[in-house]
């Protein structure tokens, strides 16, 4: 695995946190579609996908490249992982698994940012137990009868396209599952208001209710009974890179810490001098570097075309456990100041708290990265 970047790649990484820190880089309470937009227009929603839709064709280095770049120079963490969520959930399942007319009516217009997708899986009744869904659906005359309700849903009261897994076939488990385009104006479809988060608030997160909504057949994702297929596909790609941002943004904590612990003096001297400090923003250290490995190995298995579910796995633990740690050092070595919100010191450690929950929690990747091991059963 060979880590000497090219001046391109890392050419990449630059422009993304100079275009971050001029347009991102404040705080932002609550989701903007014209932050959004300038992310589409810069080309952050294309970077992987082929220009044939509107994409940049790069390859997966410089995509988590991009992504820390955006890390480093943005606080807007929400934002940051809602764009991540679209890329890796939306629009590669409609890139791999999508028809012509499918990826020509959504995903040139997914990238451009001119619309924006929901992941709709998760429901009140299952969320570990992602294949033990309520959500039906049902054949018809020309298509489907979907009804069910969606809970913690990224994008959702923004969405104007969501990917709704139903069953069509609850004894099959998994495969009786499958996936559907649904758009926002469907009769039946209903989006759910923002809900209050800890952390995260530049996405908006809500609730998605489908009440004998009919789907055309031609908005099918997959054939019936591939929604585990379409599922798991996303799910890969998506605990490989939704975290590249956290890399940049630990690397912003550590440079913010190592800079305060220079130059706040207390007993006479800068705190970086007790080692109580310095050990602690080693730690910090150490956990970057630790989880940009583990990031670059996964991007390197998937840039090879190689599986990559434990390692996407072990990324997704290691990397959102560590950015909480990380997070707790950070408000230690800023003391009183780095608690007050003012600061934005916490807001990072508010924001990580997520990253071991979405995507899977950090329970299910053990039990993934187990079962890939030949250790235990269902999780």
């Amino acid at each position: 695995m060979d880590l000497s970047w090219t001046s391109e790649q890392l050419e990449t990484r630059d422009a993304a946190l100079r275009f971050a820190r001029s347009e991102l880089g404040s705080c932002c309470e609550e989701f903007s579609r014209e932050r959004w937009r300038a992310c589409a227009h810069f080309g952050v929603l294309g970077l992987p996908f082929p220009t044939a839709y509107g994409g940049a064709a790069r390859d997966i280095f410089a995509t988590v490249l991009t992504m820390e770049g955006l890390g480093a120079g943005c606080r807007n963490s929400g934002l940051l992982f809602a764009l991540n969520a679209q890329m890796w959930s939306v629009q590669q399942p409609l890139l791999t698994l999508g028809t012509p007319t499918q990826k020509e009516k959504y995903l040139r217009r997914l990238i451009a940012g001119e619309i924006i997708g929901a992941h709709a899986m998760t429901e009140p009744e299952s969320g570990s137990d992602a294949y033990g869904l309520r959500t039906t659906a049902e054949r018809t005359s020309g298509g489907y009868l979907l009804s069910g309700s969606k809970t913690l849903i990224t994008n959702a009261p923004e969405a104007d396209v969501a990917i709704v897994f139903a069953t069509m076939n609850p004894k099959r488990g998994m495969w009786g599952v499958t996936a559907f385009l649904v758009d926002r104006e469907t009769p039946g479809f209903h989006a759910g208001q923002p809900v209050r988060k800890m952390g995260l608030s530049g996405a908006s997160m809500g609730e998605i209710r489908i009440e004998n909504c009919f789907v055309p057949e031609q908005n099918r994702l997959g054939g019936e009974g591939a929604g585990a297929r379409v599922f798991e596909s996303s799910m890969e790609w998506e605990r490989s890179c939704i975290l590249a941002c956290q890399i940049g943004a630990m690397e912003r904590q550590l440079e913010e810490c190592i800079r305060h612990a220079r130059e706040r003096r207390q007993f006479g001297q800068p705190i970086g001098n007790f080692q109580s400090v310095s050990n602690r923003i080693v730690e910090m250290k150490v956990r970057l570097e630790s989880a940009r490995l583990l990031l670059y190995h996964a991007a390197w298995k998937k840039h090879n075309g190689k599986n990559a579910v434990m390692e996407a796995a072990m990324v997704k633990l290691y990397l959102s456990e560590a950015f909480v740690a990380s997070g707790l050092d950070a408000i230690r070595t800023f003391g009183g100041y780095g608690f007050l919100t003012e600061s934005g010191i916490e807001q990072d450690l508010r924001d990580a708290v997520g990253g071991t929950m979405y995507s899977g929690t950090s329970d299910i990747q053990r039990n993934i990265i187990a079962r890939q091991l030949g250790l235990g059963g269902k999780p």
